[in-house]
């Protein structure tokens, strides 16, 4: 132990608080403690599981954060870890937004439409879904029930219009053609709402009533109409299976672990029914406490506090539950409840969600199990092929992408253990070549990345850091060049002028042959050799980045090229425009009237840029009636 290190031990205070356990700059674990003094010292005695033993052996130094009670250092912890993300602490890889549906009740004639967040904006947020296809079909069922507007006009309208086609089949009210009241189409929005908040017995009591007040008026074909209604909602009720026959909001979680990872169970159970349930896998804790997973995933996928029900049901929790209890209440704004039921029906559900937790697991495992197989053997038919003393752990793919020699850039991919590391890709514009000269450019991109790389390794080392902490400064173990012979000699001639010696072969793309340096006949590996696959997939990868990211210079280059010429147009009013047209050749091909009505755009302005893009297609008439 260093110096530093046993001084800080002896110096810990008995006090709430936070720790950050590092190695260098790098943060390896963030955790809390009721007394620091005693848990931040127990982590440097004693036994403890492999993970633990491992981030012990790599800490060199720690910092606290001093609190007033626990339940402070909770909420710090929680911020701290996801800000940092720490190597060695129990984190939640799914971080999606769930989407919701909205209803905007100050727009006029409101619509239905999907949201991927819920703002404070005075709109109604229903929801959240388990994932996108599952909202939409309760939209589509929405739709199908209720004839909403789905069009994107901006009412009040300055004139009636003609219905369109969901108006003649009689999904929309159309208030376009002024078919609808705004009161009558407020009382449609009601009910809406009424089915989204699963309040269905009002809805149905309410279209009986108008069916049976129809029938009365004899007019039957309304009657009809509002006849089906009923029998499509009462056949979407039917489909829903109810768990339990008081209306209850509740999240069930439970946790199956084995030797390396855990996956949680979350089931969710909105107005008593069984809305969805999924598999979250939580990756390098299958050591840990079945009820310190349970509350690193509570603190992390409720940190939103969007998604927390009134009543929470965990396998197990650390006891007692009464400062997580408070987290989650003042996340939620409202009433929460935190139990670990030992019996009873609640006791059910968590064991059902135990055994679809050990279902996914297994299957997880299995999955796995075949993947790396195919990695790992994917990787020992690259090294035999190429001749390497071991396995290509970290390859990096490189491609050259550009048009006609314009906008020039070179994708640099990493694969680490056969798959992709899209945090370490890298983009370079080529500085010192003219024109679509591939092979300079390649030269240029290797030597430029080996340069830096070396040079900073070399820092890291004099300063006492790991060499390969850097963003650079991790050598491949092999590279692969996007070409044939001539496009791997020149990069080989820069590697060896940077100073690098990290193996180095091309792939052609004809006949997908691999070149070696020195070595004049390729190597034609086995169409379904999984080493062959691995390469292709890497020299793909490197191609979608690299053309992926000149698309999009090159889309900004004409944008700019388009607009920036305009007299008069500066980058708020061009900003503007494009807001307004959406596009440059919509804002070239628009009158001076619809310009006018662009925000900041004066009627001298408007006349202006029309006379722009006027004379600016006329020189292209003229040039192509030159031709």
């Amino acid at each position: 132990m260093n110096p530093t290190l046993d001084y800080k031990l002896k110096m810990l205070p008995e006090s709430p608080g936070c720790y950050i356990m590092r190695q260098g700059e790098e943060i390896l674990y963030v955790g809390k403690a009721v007394n620091l003094k005693n848990r931040v010292r127990s982590y440097f005695h004693g036994d403890h599981t492999p993970k633990v033993a491992a981030m012990v052996a790599r800490v060199d130094d720690f910092d606290i954060i001093l609190c007033q009670t626990n339940f402070e250092a909770l909420t710090l912890e929680c911020n701290l870890i996801k800000k940092h993300r720490p190597f060695y602490n129990i984190l939640l890889k799914d971080d999606k937004h769930y989407p919701y549906l909205r209803i905007d009740l100050k727009e006029p004639f409101p619509r239905l439409t999907l949201a991927r967040r819920m703002n404070s904006d005075g709109a109604r947020y229903f929801g959240p879904y388990l994932g996108a296809t599952m909202v939409r079909q309760v939209m589509d069922e929405a739709r199908t029930l209720f004839p909403l507007r789905t069009c994107n006009l901006r009412f009040p309208l300055k004139a009636p219009r003609r219905p369109c086609v969901h108006a003649q089949v009689g999904r929309c009210l159309a208030p376009c053609a002024g078919r609808v009241s705004q009161a009558e189409y407020d009382a449609l929005i009601k009910r809406v709402m009424d089915f989204l908040n699963g309040d269905t017995r009002a809805l149905l009591q309410s279209l009986q009533r108008e069916m049976e007040d129809a029938s009365a008026r004899m007019a039957y074909e309304q009657a009809a109409v509002l006849r089906d209604r009923i029998a499509d909602i009462r056949a979407i009720l039917e489909k829903q299976h109810a768990i339990q026959t008081r209306s209850v909001e509740q999240d069930v979680l439970a946790v199956a672990q084995d030797e390396h990872d855990a996956m949680v169970q979350l089931t969710h159970i909105r107005a008593g029914r069984m809305e969805a349930s999924r598999s979250i896998l939580m990756e390098n804790c299958g050591g840990e406490e079945p009820e310190q997973v349970l509350a690193q995933f509570v603190t992390q996928y409720y940190d939103d506090g969007q998604l927390i029900p009134r009543n929470v049901l965990a396998q197990a929790l650390p006891q007692p539950v009464d400062e997580l209890e408070r987290w989650l209440r003042q996340r939620r704004g409202a009433a929460v409840t935190l139990a670990v039921p030992q019996r009873g029906d609640k006791a059910d559900l968590v064991r059902l969600a135990r055994k679809n937790a050990e279902d996914a697991l297994n299957k997880h495992r299995q999955s796995a199990l075949v993947k790396d197989m195919r990695t790992r053997q994917a990787m020992e038919e690259l090294r035999d092929a190429l001749g390497l003393a071991a396995l290509p752990r970290r390859i990096e793919g490189y491609d050259i992408s550009n048009t006609q020699g314009v906008l020039s850039v070179a994708s640099m991919v990493v694969f680490e253990d056969g798959l992709p590391n899209r945090k370490a890709y890298r983009i370079f514009r080529i500085r010192t070549v003219e024109g679509a000269n591939d092979f300079a450019s390649m030269a240029e991109v290797i030597s430029r990345r080996f340069t830096h790389g070396l040079r900073e390794r070399q820092e890291r080392l004099e300063a006492g850091l790991d060499p390969d902490g850097g963003s650079f400064s991790r050598l491949p173990d092999v590279v692969l060049i996007d070409g044939g012979p001539e496009q791997l000699a020149f990069a080989l001639r820069a590697l060896r002028q940077a100073g690098g010696n990290a193996p180095m072969f091309g792939l052609a793309k004809r006949f997908e042959e691999i070149y070696l340096p020195g070595r004049e006949e390729p190597i034609r590996l086995d169409r379904r050799s999984n080493a062959l696959h691995l390469v292709q997939y890497v020299r793909d990868e490197a191609h979608r980045f690299g053309i992926t990211h000149h698309r999009a210079l090159r889309q900004k280059a004409g944008l700019n090229s388009e607009l920036n010429d305009i007299p008069g147009v500066g980058p708020k009013r061009r900003q503007a425009l494009l807001r307004h047209f959406q596009s440059a050749k919509a804002v070239l091909n628009a009158s001076p009237d619809e310009l006018a009505q662009v925000p900041g755009v004066s009627r001298a302005l408007a006349e202006q840029i029309a006379a722009y893009a006027r004379q600016k297609r006329e020189a292209l008439n003229q040039r192509a009636s030159d031709r």
